[in-house]
């Protein structure tokens, strides 16, 4: 069965966030580890806190193409630019975007109608969109996905902030379920350890994925991990998955753990 997580940050600067390691990232970071814990491949999606985090993707793709593919961002403070879509995605490895709708910048053009530029523009060239936002702007996407069928929307970490426990972390999960009536909504289940309130195998987090995997089927529920914020081993992370989900087997295991998020952003 291949592996690929559906999530990690590759960059080179400094300025992570606390939750975050320290360290930069390096593609012989991730490599090694990635080797170690048995990942055949990742999804990267560049540090929004390293600005030559896009290039360093470009150069991890270029390398390493059967390892390495990105969903790349661009700033969206500036005037709305379809064109910037077209650039970035002519670079080696760009398979689709991503962005974080975190600022009260963006959490205003998000709720105002001022990205309607970036999905016409995705949905134009059916690309896949990855999305980090808050809880209580999940309604949004729905209308969102609606208005724009052929854009393939990608959910970051069950919507879960990177900061949330349980029982705080599964209060929108009625929200987020409810998305999974819109085909191109799709969730990475990444970063569930973290919401744990035990240890290994992290049982408190099952029952919330069982009720995902239920809303959204194995076609649309991609595992993965951000494994720079993870407190626990990256084979970990793929364990409690493939061994203490007795739910998840067979096609629909192998469809959650990686040939899922590579058909939904079209990675051959």
């Amino acid at each position: 069965m291949e592996i690929v997580d559906a999530q990690i940050h590759l960059w080179q600067g400094d300025g992570a966030p606390p939750h975050h390691r320290q360290e930069p990232y390096l593609i012989e970071d991730a490599l090694a580890d990635m080797d170690e814990a048995g990942i055949d491949r990742v999804v990267n999606c560049p540090a929004i806190w390293d600005e030559g985090a896009n290039d360093y993707a470009v150069e991890a793709a270029t390398r390493y193409p059967d390892r390495f593919a990105t969903l790349g961002w661009f700033p969206l403070t500036a005037a709305p630019d379809p064109a910037a879509v077209d650039v970035l995605l002519a670079r080696p490895g760009m398979l689709g975007l991503r962005f974080v709708l975190a600022s009260p910048e963006l959490i205003a053009a998000l709720t105002s109608g001022g990205l309607d530029w970036l999905w016409r523009a995705a949905d134009e060239r059916e690309l896949p969109v990855g999305l980090m936002v808050f809880p209580e702007h999940l309604p949004l996407l729905g209308g969102i996905a609606a208005r724009h069928r052929r854009m393939r929307l990608l959910i970051d970490h069950l919507a879960v902030l990177p900061f949330f426990t349980l029982p705080q972390a599964g209060e929108h999960f009625d929200a987020l379920l409810e998305l999974g009536k819109h085909p191109n909504i799709a969730v990475k289940a990444t970063g569930v350890p973290s919401m744990a309130t035990d240890p290994y195998p992290f049982a408190s987090t099952h029952d919330l994925l069982r009720r995902t995997f239920e809303a959204f089927g194995p076609e649309r529920m991609f595992w993965g991990t951000d494994i720079t914020r993870m407190r626990c081993t990256w084979r970990q992370c793929v364990t409690s998955f493939t061994e203490e989900l007795p739910w998840l087997t067979g096609e629909d295991l192998e469809l959650v753990m990686g040939r899922a998020v590579r058909d939904w952003i079209k990675w051959p």
